[in-house]
């Protein structure tokens, strides 16, 4: 009898604690168990007038939900103009260290005498993530994206997430700062805290790393903020050759997204792409013109809005994100 008890506090143990390493952030935040929950999100804005007029085409006429602005850059104007006439809509800090165009450059918010580590030699942010690893310091770092985030709100508009450029502030140099930031401002951060599937696979991220996930995670969670399961990148690096039709490119696009979800779990996954109405200035600064009309066509595809109702993907916003985890906190205390 004894054994057969036993065996039965086992079996439970054992049950309890599968579903305590397999409950997804979204099911923690209220979701459906088994749900897969997106944030459709347009990286970018305040970049140029094209990315601007194509952030808004993804989301005023698609499925898009969500954006971030990158602050040093000279079209931030122009975008919170949007954004104060459209209230609602979920409007981050593109946290910016990088500028890695060669012919359209932008620079730190910060002089070059608090922060010399962030400048290249032509006065304007480093190229590359691992340049900015090489020269610059954890204490630059985050005296940067405490301008930025200032400048963001001199605008008179407070964001409702921040977000990484290029990843840069995912390195683990920079990692703290980034979460110090979003902990002291009780802002939302991207990082994918739970089962990160797509972009583990996606970058072959190493089993320490993978644990640093893991922990990062539930220092946010603890502190209060949404967190994310996963996240995924990759659509923009998806592209047709030039000279193909819109039509084309749209269907194309729409079924890349449809793929995408497709092979994400259920939990909370944050989908990335960079939304543009390309103009022949737009192929002075970047060759991904295309692909980033791409993105665009592809939010605006009614195929994809059907698909996504179809399949009972929850679309959400990081606005009811916090809703949620402060009601969410509110209950644990009671």
């Amino acid at each position: 009898m004894k054994l057969l008890l036993l065996c039965l506090f086992f079996t439970a143990f054992s049950h309890i604690a599968m579903y305590a390493q397999t409950e997804t952030y979204a099911e923690k935040l209220g979701f459906p168990k088994g749900k897969k929950v997106v944030i459709f999100h347009v990286d970018d804005a305040g970049m140029s007038y094209d990315s601007n007029i194509g952030t808004i085409n993804a989301i005023d006429k698609g499925i898009a939900n969500s954006t971030s602005i990158m602050m040093p850059c000279g079209w931030v104007p122009q975008f919170f103009d949007y954004v104060k006439k459209h209230p609602t809509v979920d409007a981050g800090v593109h946290l910016t260290l990088t500028s890695e165009w060669t012919n359209y450059r932008w620079f730190p918010l910060v002089g070059k005498d608090k922060a010399p580590g962030l400048y290249d030699e032509q006065g304007a942010f480093w190229h590359t993530v691992e340049q900015v690893v090489q020269h610059a310091s954890a204490d630059e770092v985050s005296a940067e994206i405490r301008a930025q985030l200032a400048r963001y709100r001199s605008f008179g508009v407070q964001p409702t997430h921040m977000d990484s450029h290029m990843g840069t502030l995912f390195e683990p140099k920079f990692l703290m700062s980034y979460v110090k930031l979003a902990i002291e401002e009780k802002i939302p951060i991207l990082f994918p805290g739970g089962h990160a599937s797509l972009i583990i696979k996606a970058n072959n991220v190493p089993a320490d790393r993978q644990q640093l996930i893991k922990q990062v995670g539930k220092q946010l969670w603890d502190a209060g903020l949404p967190v994310l399961d996963d996240l995924d990148g990759s659509i923009t690096s998806h592209n047709l050759p030039a000279g193909t039709s819109d039509d084309a490119l749209q269907t194309f696009k729409t079924q890349k997204f449809i793929e995408l979800l497709n092979s994400a779990k259920p939990g909370l996954t944050y989908i990335i792409m960079h939304c543009t109405a390309p103009t022949p200035t737009f192929d002075q600064i970047s060759s991904s013109g295309q692909s980033r009309k791409g993105d665009m066509l592809g939010m605006m595809d009614p195929t994809l809005k059907t698909f996504v109702e179809k399949e009972g993907i929850i679309v959400t916003t990081w606005r009811e994100l916090m809703e949620r985890r402060k009601t969410k906190g509110e209950r644990t205390k009671e």
